[in-house]
């Protein structure tokens, strides 16, 4: 069966243009140069779900006009990656039900300390509703006959969650995988991965190191994204990239079956 992905948004905690900032990057007219934070868009079966809902959530989901959304993934519990999560109440309200939530434990953790609204005994009117499913590192589904398998890796020393679902993996906020972790990866036609810049970062791959790995899980296509300023323009950096590895870019969609 197809499906299709969207990126929402490829860029670093920052997002580019950083405010502030004048660099050649910022300052681009090339729209693939504007990045908001990295999140993706699963559609299958008629249904969306999202993987992160991180500060421009709520631009995304009107950026792509998305009317519908059942559920929310998280990766890590990065203000990046969670900031978002209560602007899913017009999708509450508009569907009459609650947001089915995946996360790890960890997670649950941050988001019980960030919206500790959410999941009080005694709620205030209005605010977001939620099923929060723990999610371990072993296989899961998020709707009838749909399976997504966790990919650990380390973000420093920090456990976070890539995911696989049918022919494509989604991997951000990368530095260390393990071999064991590699394998599940392979085999994958399309791998979308994290590329934060040119230099060594301590929690990131930097572009040699997701070139480096690419070439070892060997994808048909790969992608690069959670893209920081320091790296250079989006058209810079598809002239160094092999064949069959691109720039992920805020609003590209791929096709994947599972």
């Amino acid at each position: 069966m197809q499906g299709k992905l969207t990126i929402l948004g490829s860029g670093t905690s920052q997002g580019v243009p950083v405010i502030g900032c004048d660099c050649r990057v910022c300052s681009s007219s090339d729209k693939r140069d504007k990045r908001t934070r990295t999140s993706v868009l699963i559609h299958i079966n008629g249904e969306n779900h999202v993987i992160d809902t991180g500060p421009d959530f709520r631009t995304q989901m009107l950026r792509e006009n998305i009317q519908s959304l059942k559920s929310v993934i998280f990766t890590h519990e990065h203000k990046d990656h969670i900031a978002g999560l209560d602007d899913i109440r017009p999708f509450n309200f508009k569907e009459k039900r609650s947001m089915n939530v995946y996360a790890s434990d960890r997670v649950r953790e941050a988001l019980l300390r960030e919206y500790h609204y959410i999941f009080a005994d005694k709620k205030y009117p209005g605010v977001p509703n939620v099923n929060l499913s723990i999610i371990e590192n072993e296989k899961f589904e998020i709707d009838t006959g749909i399976e997504i398998e966790p990919i650990e890796v380390l973000h420093y020393k920090l456990p976070v969650f890539g995911f696989r679902i049918g022919d494509i993996t989604y991997i951000t906020d990368a530095k260390t995988i393990s071999e064991e972790e590699k394998e599940k990866i392979k085999g994958s036609n399309i791998l979308i991965i994290n590329a934060l810049r040119r230099e060594p970062h301590m929690s990131h791959f930097n572009l040699d190191e997701a070139l480096a790995f690419i070439h070892e899980v060997n994808p048909n296509h790969a992608y690069l994204t959670h893209i920081s300023h320091l790296f250079g323009t989006h058209t810079e950096i598809e002239k160094e990239l092999p064949s069959h590895v691109h720039m992920a870019y805020d609003g590209l969609s791929l096709d994947f079956k599972y």
